[in-house]
């Protein structure tokens, strides 16, 4: 939502066949990252021995915060499409909105997104995913503000099992304020990469959504939707927009709802019902994929400490599609 405002359900689509897959999600900490990472094959063992050389690697790019694509975005959540004035805070996660992937298109791969082997690790795994992130607001970004973010390759690892082999890589992106220098924002964003679905592929059952919540909002998201989300964030990924690919390559019932679009939702729901505060930390774990072909609902709490909430989407099913908390000033 903009600037400030309210969320409503958008439009159902003609639903697509009913057969689920589940989104894999990386551990939340090294921990966990580490013991995923105990029992790979050999063929993936000696790919990630390769794929370590990637681990340091950094890009660096600049961007301006502008009024438009603000504008965009509140427009696609149904809001009013005004554009803000300079110095008026950027919402928390609308920083997706910048720093575009602008590869050309001699560079993109059958998926839509840029070819391996640049900035991202060459990994040999078809499918990738945005399994989660983790963010520190230090500083809010505004209108107006020129920003300088610095992107490393944190690690990179993975594990094989019941869901075929896995590489999980997790990219740190810092953003500065050019004027001042400070460090305004921190994120640490998983990726996964996975093997291409076959036919007798049967995913496994997903944790059930808690069954009450404090706030709850329903969407239902249709082709518009999610096609605009992508071209806000120059997302090329096919399984967003093109259904022939979505159910006939990558075999997804349907076209797949944006992981930073559910996470952002989540939070436009936190400041629905707290707009004074200020957003300092979030996390969020994609644990099943959600597709147009029902509507889903974000959903949240606070917690008793009064300044951490849990939010979560959960599908039509019930179940637990995205785990996230929030923490705030």
């Amino acid at each position: 939502m903009a600037c400030g405002g309210g969320t409503v359900s958008l439009p159902a689509t003609t639903p697509a066949a009913e057969r689920e897959t589940i989104m894999v999600a990386p551990e939340p900490d090294r921990k966990a990252h580490a013991s995923a990472a105990a029992a790979p094959d050999d063929a993936l063992q000696s790919e990630l021995e390769a794929l370590q050389a990637w681990v340091g690697r950094q890009e660096t790019e600049s961007d301006v915060v502008t009024a438009t694509p603000c504008a965009a975005l509140s427009a696609t959540l149904d809001d009013d499409a005004l554009r803000p004035a300079p110095g008026t805070p950027l919402p928390p996660l609308w920083h997706w909105l910048y720093f575009l992937p602008l590869h050309r298109r001699s560079e993109i791969g059958a998926d839509g997104h840029a070819r391996r082997g640049g900035f991202l690790p060459p990994v040999s795994l078809p499918r990738r995913m945005w399994a989660g992130s983790r963010f520190e607001f230090h500083r809010p970004l505004r209108v107006g503000d020129a920003l300088t973010r610095v992107s490393t390759i944190d690690r990179v690892q993975g594990k094989s099992g019941r869901s075929g082999r896995l590489v999980f890589a997790t990219v740190r992106h810092e953003i500065r304020r050019d004027d001042a220098g400070e460090l305004a924002l921190t994120e640490l964003h998983d990726i996964v990469y996975r093997e291409a679905a076959r036919p007798d592929d049967r995913p496994p059952s997903a944790p059930p959504a808690p069954a009450a919540c404090a706030w709850t909002r329903e969407w239902v998201p249709d082709e518009v939707l999610l096609f605009r989300y992508s071209a806000l964030t120059f997302n090329g990924h096919r399984i967003h927009y093109d259904r022939r690919y979505a159910t006939e390559v990558e075999r997804y019932p349907g076209l797949v709802v944006h992981g930073p679009l559910i996470a952002t939702l989540l939070l436009e729901l936190l400041r629905a019902k707290r707009p004074e505060a200020r957003v300092v930390r979030f996390e969020f774990r994609a644990m099943r994929a959600i597709f147009d072909s029902h509507p889903f609902a974000v959903c949240g709490e606070p917690l008793p400490d009064g300044v951490t909430f849990r939010l979560w989407a959960r599908d039509h099913e019930g179940a637990l599609a995205m785990d996230a908390h929030a923490g705030i000033a």
